[in-house]
């Protein structure tokens, strides 16, 4: 087979590997204007293409792969539209830098994700050097019962206006998470560990870790750290400093 007729075979194949199954296509349908031969016959071009040049499914699974992130990307984008209230403008979240900056970051995280922890430094940075940025963090324990404790005593801490000291120590620390743990580390930097204690297994805090974490399932965080930049843009993982800058440029510019 030459490259001119091998093109259109794989221009079809990928088509119909990306929206179904191949051969199904081609045999469960009886109204496709294709009598049983034909159908036939395209069966078994496409066998010896794919006979011929594996590559093909290779490529067709690249195709399907892009497809599905993309309907995902432009599913997730339309629930932060959606949900732009609750990502921007809760006032139950903790809000760092400019509380009436003009460029929004929303940050999902988990306390006890190493990822999470390694953009700590960065968020901090970005903080201090963009005047007009306002930093939304949603907390989300995703990691199991120890990351449940964590948030807990994160959002526990804010409400003695101590979340930002309280998170750096915490997600500096090596130790085996507990209660007694957390007790100390709120002890070290000046917090009521009595309080805190109180206030982690109160209805407050409760609820909102459970409302963070049904926004990130509605605009599908699949990960942490996610971040959204303003409504247009999401970017999964531990952000580089210059992506991160590059999102708020661009939606800086987008005003």
């Amino acid at each position: 087979m030459t490259r001119t007729h091998r093109f259109p075979v794989r221009a079809a194949l990928l088509a119909a590997l990306a929206s179904a199954s191949l051969f199904a296509s081609f045999s469960a349908r009886a109204d496709d204007g294709f009598t049983a031969a034909q159908r036939q016959e395209i069966v078994e071009i496409v066998r010896s293409a794919l006979k011929q040049d594996p590559t093909i499914l290779g490529d067709a699974i690249t195709a399907m792969r892009a497809q599905g992130e993309a309907a995902q990307q432009a599913a997730s984008l339309r629930a932060i539209h959606d949900n732009a209230g609750k990502l921007e403008t809760s006032d139950t979240d903790v809000v760092l830098g400019n509380p009436h900056g003009s460029v929004t970051i929303v940050e999902f995280y988990d306390p006890r994700c190493p990822y999470c922890r390694k953009v700590l430094p960065i968020i901090d940075k970005l903080v201090a050097d963009e005047p007009d940025l306002r930093l939304v963090e949603k907390v989300i324990p995703v990691l199991g019962p120890n990351s449940q404790l964590e948030a807990q005593a994160l959002l526990a801490a804010a409400r003695q206006n101590g979340y930002m000291k309280f998170q750096h120590a915490l997600m500096t620390n090596s130790e085996a998470p507990s209660i007694e743990h957390i007790r100390a580390v709120a002890t070290s930097v000046g917090l009521d560990a009595a309080r805190l204690e109180t206030d982690m297994k109160g209805a407050e805090v409760g609820a909102l870790l459970r409302s963070n974490l049904e926004l990130a399932r509605k605009v599908g965080v699949d990960g942490t750290p996610t971040f959204i930049v303003g409504e247009k843009t999401i970017i999964p993982g531990a952000a580089s400093e210059s992506d991160l800058r590059a999102a708020i440029a661009a939606a800086r510019k987008a005003k």
